[in-house]
């Protein structure tokens, strides 16, 4: 099943978990300055162990781990990154079992979280295409309240093509290993953020950050 411009908001989750597993393999201290246009917020991973091999240019995260980008929080119980002769970046996120990669994407300026779980996340640099694989489920919130979700045994983000495509399998979160979506009227949406924006007008709370993903085990 593909899907276009339907999606959009879903869409940038894909497009900046992108972002996040494209990221260096060293970890750095977030900064507090205010971004502008040409900054890239900075990029911090938490893990039990860390492997990292200069020759191959690879490096491997295992136990717990936690990567933060900006707004972005990724969280698996592996992640290897590595980056080819031609500078093209490639990122595996993985879970034990009974777990999944979660991926958690704020946006504040529109009331927005998004979420995305799956036995495992591949990126694809060279192709700039980012999937989430097995049990692999994708939902927006606004405002707190449950709007949008898609969920088959894999989806796919193309950032060439700007397509989004869902796939059924044995392995798909539905019991009948078909792909289901489920989204708002656009109009539904925009009032939803309107009344969020009223609200926090009229009772100023502090701003979004991500907070650390709980363990997401999966459910049929």
């Amino acid at each position: 099943m593909i899907f276009n411009s339907h999606f959009l908001s879903i869409r940038r989750l894909i497009a900046l978990s992108v972002l996040g597993l494209s990221c260096t393999a060293h970890a750095q201290t977030p900064t507090a300055q205010p971004l502008t246009p040409v900054e890239e917020p900075s990029t911090t991973i938490l893990s039990d162990t860390l492997r990292y091999d200069d020759t191959k240019r690879e490096s491997t995260f295992t136990g717990k781990v936690v990567m933060t980008r900006g707004l972005l929080t990724l969280s698996s119980d592996a992640l290897s990154m590595r980056e080819d002769s031609e500078g093209h970046q490639y990122g595996v996120a993985t879970a034990e079992a009974g777990k999944r990669v979660f991926i958690r994407q704020v946006r504040p300026e529109n009331f927005e979280v998004l979420e995305g779980v799956g036995l495992k996340a591949n990126y694809d640099g060279k192709n700039e295409t980012f999937d989430l694989i097995g049990q692999a489920v994708v939902t927006r919130y606004i405002c707190g309240k449950h709007f949008d979700t898609v969920s088959g045994q894999q989806v796919r983000y193309n950032q060439k093509t700007d397509v989004y495509q869902a796939f059924s399998g044995p392995d798909s979160f539905n019991p009948d290993g078909r792909v289901r979506s489920v989204a708002q009227p656009k109009a539904r949406t925009d009032a939803a953020i309107a009344a969020c924006r009223a609200a926090q007008a009229n009772n100023p709370a502090p701003a979004l950050t991500p907070a650390t993903p709980p363990v997401v085990s999966p459910s049929r």
